[in-house]
């Protein structure tokens, strides 16, 4: 099997990229003209370029079969908080304990970081701040904290558990 040489693999890392990015600028521009299609030409040059400088993890994926329960307990949670948010909102303000929390973090797959401080996010009352430089912590925003101890142990059975046997 013949390889590209060197040069032309090292301004193209991707052909599959280059072609997506010009693609996608195409649809984007809202015309297709010959300066649009230069610079979607353009721009599927350089991003390769940079998206190959990127130290890349590849996501690991374990045991499907947790998806469908994972969805269906986030969507929950989702309909249950918004509920919830909705009440304390229209509330006495003054009974709200808003705050910031630390949680361990026993997941290490950074896919599944990601899938955990967006289930997060997507719950209402909860955002997701920050993950620490070593990936053992996240910090989280919560609208009212009643018991940070359940709420970490909730966070942690109901999705990091799960998420652990998705991103192995």
């Amino acid at each position: 099997m013949n390889r590209p040489p060197r040069l032309l693999h090292r301004m193209f890392p991707s052909w599959t990229l280059t072609l997506t990015v010009l693609a996608f600028w195409l649809m984007l521009a809202d015309s297709f003209t010959v300066g649009q299609f230069l610079f979607g030409a353009l721009l599927g040059v350089i991003i390769p370029l940079f998206a190959a400088r990127i130290d890349r993890e590849f996501a690991r994926i374990g045991k499907l079969r947790v998806i469908p329960g994972l969805l269906l307990t986030v969507l929950w949670d989702i309909l249950l908080c918004n509920l919830r948010v909705a009440g304390q909102v229209l509330g006495k303000e003054e009974k709200l304990h808003s705050g910031f929390i630390w949680m361990p973090l026993e997941i290490n797959n950074i896919h599944g970081i990601a899938a955990l401080t967006s289930m997060i996010t997507l719950t209402p009352g909860t955002v997701s701040v920050a993950l620490s430089d070593d990936r053992r912590h996240l910090l989280i925003h919560v609208l009212h904290i009643e018991d940070e101890a359940q709420l970490v142990a909730d966070i942690k059975s109901r999705y990091e558990k799960r998420l652990m046997e998705l991103f192995p």
